[in-house]
C-alpha cells in the first residue's frame, strides 16, 4: 500500500481584476523601502525639520547669505577694503567709474580705472579748473593685488587684498570724505565696530531678558508682581532722550574703549525689558502643561523643570528675537553717531561715518557723503529676512 501526501492547502482564487495577489509577510519586509518624495520624514530631528522649511523661503535664504557676508567682511575686512583707511588723498574725490574701455576706444577685457584729475580749463562761473578723467595714465585692476600690511585676525602678517589697483595706486569706488579718506575701504573697516556693538548689546538684552522672563514668569506670586512693575518702569522711560542724556555724562577726551564699553551699556540696560516680557507669556503658558506638572508631580526641582522643559520650548522666539533686535542696535548705533555720539579716531564706525553728513550743503554737493548708509540699509535688510524666515520655519503654524 503506498502512501499519497495529500496536499490540504485550498488555493486562493485570483484577483479579479487581473492583478498580482497580496505578497507574504515575509515578503513585505524584505522588499524595499519606497520613498514618499518630500513626505517621508524618516527620523528627522527637530532642527532638520527647520532647515528643510527654511530653505523654502526665498526672502530667508537671501538674509542668510548676506549675513553671512557681512561677517565674512567683518572678521576679513582688511583684506576686502581696497585702501587703508587711513590714507589721506584729495578730499571730496568723487567716485571712481570702472570701466572696460580703452583710450582709444577699444574694448579691453581687463578692468581699469581713469583718475580724476584737473585739467587746463577753468569754469566760466567760478574760475575754477574743470575736472575729468586722466585717459593717458588708467590704473588697472585685479583680484588679490598687493597693498598696505595688515593682521589677519589680528596676529597673521598680509599685503594681499581681495581687490584695487595692480600696482597699488590710490582708487576711491565710492569716493572720499573732508579728510580724504577712502569711503569704502573705512565702511568696510567699519563694519567691525558697528556689528560688534550691535552683537554685544544683543547678547547682554537676551541673557538678561530671557533670565529675568523665566523667573518671573514661573515661580509667580509677589515676586513676578514686583519684576513686572519693575519692567513697565524701565518701559516708560523715553529711550532716545536718555540715550543722549547718558551719552554726554562721558568726557570728551575719554578713550574711544571706555566709550564704546558706555554705550553698550546704556544699550543694554534698556533693551532687555521687552524680551522679557515675551519670554514671561511664552513661561506662563507653558508652566500649564500636562509634561510641566507632571515633572513637577514627580519631584523635578524648578533648575531641572526651567532648563529642560521650558526653556527649550522658549528657545525658539528668543532665536527669532534675536535676529529681529540686531538691526535695530545697528540702527540705533548709526543714529546716535549722526548725532555726533559716536567713537572716536582712529576707530571707524557706522555711526562715525555718517557725521559727515550732517549739513545739506554737504550732501548737495557730495552726495557720496552718504554711501554709508548703504552699509546699513544692507544689514538691516539682510537680519530682518533671517528673522522673518527663522520665525516661519521655526513656528509655521
Amino acid at each position: 500500500m503506498t502512501n499519497r501526501v495529500v496536499d490540504s492547502s485550498i488555493p486562493l482564487p485570483s484577483d479579479a481584476v487581473g492583478g498580482p495577489l497580496p505578497a507574504a509577510a515575509e515578503d513585505v519586509s524584505s522588499a524595499p523601502a519606497v520613498s514618499q518624495g518630500r513626505f517621508a520624514s524618516g527620523d528627522e530631528g527637530y532642527l532638520t525639520l527647520v532647515w528643510r522649511r527654511f530653505r523654502r523661503s526665498a526672502v530667508g535664504m537671501i538674509g542668510l547669505v548676506l549675513v553671512s557676508l557681512l561677517l565674512l567682511m567683518s572678521i576679513f575686512a582688511d583684506c576686502f577694503a581696497p585702501m587703508d583707511p587711513k590714507l589721506q588723498t584729495l578730499s571730496f574725490a568723487p567716485p571712481d567709474a570702472i570701466s572696460f574701455e580703452s583710450a582709444d576706444g577699444s574694448l579691453s577685457l581687463l578692468p581699469k580705472v581713469y583718475p580724476i584729475v584737473e585739467t587746463d580749463k577753468l569754469d566760466s562761473v567760478t574760475f575754477q579748473p574743470i575736472t575729468g578723467p586722466d585717459l593717458e595714465h588708467p590704473i588697472n585692476l585685479g583680484f588679490f593685488v598687493k597693498g598696505y600690511s595688515y593682521n589677519i585676525l589680528w596676529f597673521i602678517p598680509a599685503d594681499f587684498h581681495f581687490f584695487g589697483a595692480t600696482d597699488g595706486k590710490p582708487v576711491h569706488f565710492l569716493g572720499t570724505d573732508k579728510l580724504g579718506r577712502d569711503i569704502l575701504s573705512r565702511g568696510i573697516v567699519g563694519s567691525r565696530i558697528t556689528l560688534v556693538i550691535a552683537l554685544v548689546v544683543v547678547l547682554l538684552t537676551t541673557t538678561i531678558g530671557t533670565l529675568v522672563g523665566i523667573t518671573s514668569g514661573y515661580l509667580g506670586g509677589r515676586l513676578d508682581t514686583w519684576v513686572q512693575r519693575f519692567v513697565e518702569v524701565v518701559l516708560a522711560f523715553p529711550q532716545l532722550p536718555l540715550y543722549l542724556a547718558l551719552t554726554t555724562l562721558i568726557p570728551v577726551t575719554a578713550p574711544s574703549n571706555i566709550f564704546i564699553a558706555f554705550v553698550i551699556g546704556v544699550m543694554a540696560c534698556l533693551g532687555w525689558a521687552q524680551l522679557s516680557r515675551e519670554v514671561r507669556s511664552k513661561t506662563l503658558s507653558l508652566s500649564r502643561i500636562e509634561y510641566v506638572r507632571a515633572a513637577i508631580a514627580v519631584g523635578s526641582g524648578d533648575f531641572r523643570v526651567i532648563t529642560r522643559h521650558i526653556l527649550p520650548n522658549v528657545l525658539s522666539h528668543i532665536i527669532v528675537a534675536v535676529t529681529l533686535a540686531i538691526p535695530s542696535v545697528v540702527l540705533l548705533e548709526s543714529f546716535l553717531g549722526f548725532l555726533g555720539f559716536a567713537v572716536k579716531p582712529p576707530l571707524v564706525s557706522w555711526g562715525l561715518m555718517l557725521q559727515d553728513t550732517g549739513t545739506f550743503s554737504v550732501i548737495g554737493s557730495y552726495p557720496w557723503i552718504l554711501s554709508p548708509v548703504v552699509f546699513v540699509l544692507i544689514t538691516v535688510f539682510a537680519f530682518n529676512a533671517l528673522g522673518d524666515g527663522l520665525r516661519d520655519a521655526i513656528d509655521p503654524y
